[in-house]
């Protein structure tokens, strides 16, 4: 008898039998959540074209969702990107420094030779200098116009708008030919929610906080879908109490690959080795008397 009362009393609250005796255990109140919510904004200001997602859609990383009107971004990339691809300048300096570095060659065996005056072969090593810093300026300018397409092509990334996570579109805030402003903070053009992994969270009486481990499993049974349990772990013990209910949080972690297990409602989790909430929140009274 004593084993079959253990199985009615912890049926949803994964009994033990350990030696015909029962295994204490708590079933406290809990919510699922996102793991987190993002709401998208831009970056800059512009016209939106294209809104590729719905609510309810779900998403990837690295997927464009929002695209704002990039022609004049598009135009500036295209010239910056031919600008950096010129060697006109650089090889027209090459051919020059070369043929001034021979001429400087020949006039300073001709000096040798007493043929020409020193001033003549001065006059040769000058203008070689002077090809070499030329062709030193064409290299720096072509090296100059590469950054600057790699700063259009920033600036045009900027018009499309990706999902940062795996998640679901939880609202749909902006159509196509409104203008998205990224100084408008109240008004996000999307907003996500990354559900493949929950948190649920816990209010336990301080009584117990001595018996709560990170890495703990923790069974949680949510409302929906009704009748279902699943396992979660101890994620975060909150070290600072909550004084006016003598109690502190903690964070479980719960795996949700296929998106079952919807976020945002009420559940129970269960904790093995610990009063349920009754029992616990009158030690926690009795000790803060």
């Amino acid at each position: 008898m004593n084993t079959l009362n253990c199985y009615r009393r912890f049926a949803l609250a994964l009994p033990l039998l350990l030696g015909g005796s029962c295994a204490m255990a708590g079933s406290f109140d809990c919510l699922i959540e996102p793991r987190q919510t993002i709401e998208l904004r831009p970056a800059t200001e512009g016209l939106v074209t294209q809104v590729q997602v719905q609510r309810g859609d779900h998403v990837r990383p690295g997927q464009v969702l929002v695209e704002l009107d990039a022609g004049l971004e598009q135009a500036g990339a295209d010239v910056a990107q031919f600008r950096s691809q010129m060697v006109g300048p650089v090889k027209s300096r090459e051919s020059r420094l070369d043929f001034l570095a021979r001429k400087a060659s020949r006039r300073e065996q001709l000096v040798k030779e007493n043929f020409i005056s020193v001033q003549d072969h001065d006059e040769a090593a000058s203008e070689r200098r002077l090809a070499e810093a030329e062709l030193l300026d064409a290299s720096d300018t072509k090296k100059l116009a590469e950054l600057e397409y790699r700063r259009a092509k920033e600036q045009l990334r900027l018009r499309t708008i990706r999902s940062p996570i795996e998640g679901i579109v939880t609202e749909r805030l902006i159509n196509p030919g409104e203008l998205a402003d990224n100084r408008d903070i109240r008004k996000p053009l999307l907003k996500l929610a990354e559900i493949q992994v929950l948190y649920v969270e816990v209010m336990l009486p301080s009584a117990v906080y001595g018996a709560v481990k990170t890495g703990q499993q923790v069974q949680v049974l949510p409302d929906h879908p009704a009748g279902q349990r699943y396992a979660a772990t101890v994620k975060v013990i909150d070290k600072v109490m909550d004084a006016a209910s003598n109690s502190f949080g903690v964070r479980l972690e719960l795996p949700n690959p296929t998106s079952v297990i919807p976020a945002g409602v009420r559940c129970k989790a269960v904790f093995v080795g610990i009063e349920d909430g009754p029992k616990a929140r009158a030690a926690a009274l009795r000790e803060s008397k």
